[in-house]
């Protein structure tokens, strides 16, 4: 029975390392050396990372290759995510996607325009047929940038099954070969979790961190763990490819214990669905607290994550009377460089000297089930796996704030929260939205009205009250003089702004026709080019909308003058 768990445990793995990836059928999507910012499933805030970031040298503008022939099946122009993306369907069953991306060669974005402006939309999503941008491996597809949620000028690639539309590993696809990796994971801390009503660690019963000391071999080794109950290890990890000062996430995380598998996770592949259980596999209020994402390599309670494969004690340590064990924890990178820790545990009944402290209140949640609370005049719906596991709700009402729990529990799904007011004016409702309020930070939620009642779906946690804004957006140009000629400029550029429940549209007009105006929320800068053709010889009349979440808006109306002459 033991040798049928080990097989079964082995399985998912062995089938999926003997697929053959057409690693010949495909060329690195940049012509520069490629360094790495970001590694396939790295750990990332609500996500696993679904790519490979490339550097580009802290600069916009590089040369973006189609991997191989193709067409190109998705372009989608938003403001925040991948910005500016194009996805390219391969013959072989396979689709690339580029992200972040500056602008589109000339072919693909006259296409573009033509979308952008039929649909008089910045923000798009749209799927070319086959036949219309057909392009060739190695062609010029765009250039590198960082528009949408990108923190820095660079490249995010992916590979997808275009059937099912997991996304792979790119390494898989030959991109291993390009980026040069000698250096072994780093192992910053161990962390061990009590798990069980009796579980205690070092007689503590809450997690404790355990030193580790390099020996001879390279290896670590843990200080000896004294417990007993249930227990549980985490790992604090990072890696590094050479020539690369950032810190990445591994590939493969594995542990035995006394010899036999134990958990596992590699980063092979997954689905989009999965991607939010990255808060179920870290310490969540570790992180949210101390900044430190440590990988708990055990299933207090299991969730459906593919990455994972754990025994059939799911990863969770018994330490029974009189017994000790030895668990050792191996971190590898893609390219095969491995750290490996031992960490000896005793059975220890000493007395306990670190106590859990659990906050109960009188709202229990099973995690299974629906929920509905309701205070005063605020309810809060809980709708079944909204969160990953059973805990007691800090749940309460006072002076029309509603507090619930704190931002240290992870939400999987959303949740519904309804104010109902009788008092406000019913001419005034519409410019009130239910917000999250921290400190003096406010964050809108975007609110459904029905004649005195407010409703939201957040998956937000902390304090919220009714909120009203009655101001409308600000718009400043930055490059615009009323009544001037700008025959000499290549765009017009303003910064649009909102200070509370933020921009919801904008658009530009020139002399009565609608404008494509590209946004950059990080910069607040809208820019409309000149060389969409719009603008005609001597006067323009120009007109600018902008509005927020909760209908205020602002019209700036002004114009100028160009000549199109050379």
């Amino acid at each position: 029975m033991k040798h049928i768990l080990y097989i079964l445990f082995l399985a998912p793995m062995v089938v999926f390392s003997q697929n053959q990836f057409p690693k010949e059928d495909f060329i690195p999507p940049l012509d520069i050396p490629l360094l790495l910012s970001g590694t396939f499933g790295e750990l990332r805030s609500n996500h696993f990372h679904s790519g490979i970031d490339f550097r580009t040298q802290q600069k916009e503008g590089f040369n973006v290759i189609a991997v191989a022939d193709g067409y190109i099946s998705r372009i989608k122009i938003s403001t925040f995510g991948y910005g500016k993306a194009i996805y390219i369907t391969h013959p072989n069953g396979y689709t690339s996607v580029y992200g972040h991306l500056l602008k589109a060669s000339p072919k693909i974005d006259d296409y573009l325009k033509k979308q952008h402006y039929a649909l008089e939309s910045f923000e798009i999503d749209i799927f070319p047929k086959p036949e219309d941008l057909v392009v060739k491996q190695g062609e010029i597809i765009a250039l590198s940038g960082n528009t949408g949620g990108s923190g820095g000028p660079h490249l995010h690639f992916e590979y997808r099954d275009t059937k099912t539309e997991k996304i792979i590993n790119p390494y898989f696809f030959g991109l291993d070969a390009k980026v040069k990796d000698t250096r072994i994971p780093v192992i910053n801390e161990i962390v061990v979790y009590p798990l069980s009503e009796d579980g205690l660690v070092n007689q503590s019963q809450i997690p404790i961190q355990i030193p580790i000391s390099q020996q001879k071999d390279g290896s670590y080794l843990a200080t000896k763990v004294l417990a007993k109950g249930e227990i549980g290890i985490g790992v604090n990890t990072y890696d590094q490819s050479d020539n690369n000062y950032g810190k990445n996430g591994v590939y493969k995380i594995s542990s035995t214990l006394d010899g036999k598998p134990s958990f596992e996770i590699t980063f092979d592949t997954f689905s989009y669905d999965e991607t939010r259980y990255v808060n179920a596999y870290i310490d969540y209020p570790r992180f949210k607290k101390m900044n430190q994402r440590v990988q708990k390599l055990f299933l207090a309670k299991k969730y459906p994550l593919s990455l994972v494969f754990s025994n059939q004690n799911n990863g969770i340590i018994k330490v029974g009377n009189n017994l000790s064990h030895i668990y050792k924890l191996e971190v590898s990178d893609y390219h095969g460089n491995k750290t490996t820790v031992t960490i000896p545990i005793q059975y220890s009944n000493q007395p306990i000297k670190i106590l859990k402290k659990e906050q109960k209140t009188n709202y229990f949640v099973k995690s299974s089930n629906d929920y509905n609370f309701t205070k005063e005049n605020i309810s809060v719906f809980i709708p079944e796996n909204t969160f990953y596991e059973d805990f007691y709700l800090n749940f309460d009402v006072k002076d029309n704030v509603l507090t619930l729990q704190d931002e240290a529990t992870p939400v999987h799904s959303n949740f519904n929260i309804t104010f109902q007011n009788d008092s406000l004016p019913v001419g005034e409702r519409e410019k009130y939205f239910i917000a999250t309020v921290k400190g003096s930070k406010i964050t809108y939620n975007s609110t459904k009205i029905k004649e005195n009642v407010f409703s939201t779906w957040t998956k937000n946690l902390g304090q919220f009250q009714l909120v009203k804004d009655s101001v409308a957006p600000q718009i400043k140009s930055v490059n615009f003089q009323e009544g001037k000629w700008m025959s000499k400029q290549n765009d017009l550029q303003f910064t649009i702004t909102d200070d509370l429940s933020g921009i919801k549209s904008y658009n530009g007009y020139l002399n009565g026709k609608w404008i494509l105006f590209d946004y950059d929320y990080k910069s607040d800068k809208i820019i409309h080019d000149f060389s969409d053709n719009i603008v005609i010889e001597g006067r323009n009349e120009l007109k600018i909308v902008i509005t927020d979440n909760v209908g205020n808006s602002t019209i700036f109306e002004s114009h100028f003058f160009r000549s199109q002459k050379p």
